[in-house]
């Protein structure tokens, strides 16, 4: 599926065998598929990634969003089939297995992110579970503006659908009645939170937390 010169063999990545002991990195584009290679893992160094599997009927299953400083790689999951999507132009460094001791703060923050979506996902109403997501997202990928809170990442609604276990259309009219309530806004196919003093909390963390939509 893949060129053999975009798939890393250990005798490339070896640490003893790198000037400086710099890492090497790999480019992708948006919508590239990073190879499935269990030697390695991948450190982002620029850009945003998603992790996905689907199931029997080819529904896509999202399992998490990983940006700047986050591993990932197939060692990291037993679940098959497993993708790693691009979702920006992406620059990466491959970490060889005799590294990876070196980065256990990856790998915890790595295990709470993944507990973290997982516990939005049984969120109910779908109005609580939505606003959490976006709330999660803002900190992970977001930047103060003006309005409030940016999420400096091109989602696509049927991108969320897939994290959230629900339809396209749930989150099209979700999102309609968050900017109703002037809880967010769109810029560019982009959402701001909105919120006074550049703060993701009062009226809008409330309204988000407690589902009132």
């Amino acid at each position: 599926m893949y060129p053999t010169s975009l798939t890393p063999k250990l005798s490339d990545v070896s640490h003893d065998s790198i000037p400086g002991g710099k890492l090497p990195q790999r480019l992708f584009t948006r919508r590239e598929l990073i190879p499935p290679d269990k030697d390695v893992l991948w450190r982002i160094d620029r850009g945003a990634v998603r992790t996905l599997t689907w199931n029997e009927d080819g529904i896509f299953i999202a399992l998490g969003y990983w940006g700047t400083g986050d591993l990932v790689g197939h060692s990291l999951t037993k679940i098959q089939p497993y993708q790693i999507e691009c979702l920006t132009s992406v620059e990466v460094s491959i970490v060889p297995p005799e590294l990876w001791h070196q980065y256990t703060g990856a790998f915890l923050s790595h295990i709470q992110d993944s507990e973290e979506i997982l516990s939005i996902v049984h969120l109910k109403p779908m109005s609580l579970r939505l606003g959490r997501f976006l709330l999660w997202l803002s900190q992970k990928f977001g930047r103060d503006v003006e309005q409030g809170r940016l999420i400096d990442l091109n989602i696509t609604h049927q991108e969320i659908s897939e994290v959230l276990n629900t339809t396209r259309v749930t989150i099209t009219r979700t999102l309609q009645e968050f900017e109703e309530q002037e809880l967010l806004l769109r810029y560019k196919r982009r959402i701001i939170l909105l919120s006074q003093n550049n703060q993701i909390k009062n009226r809008v963390s409330k309204k988000m937390i407690m589902g009132l939509c």
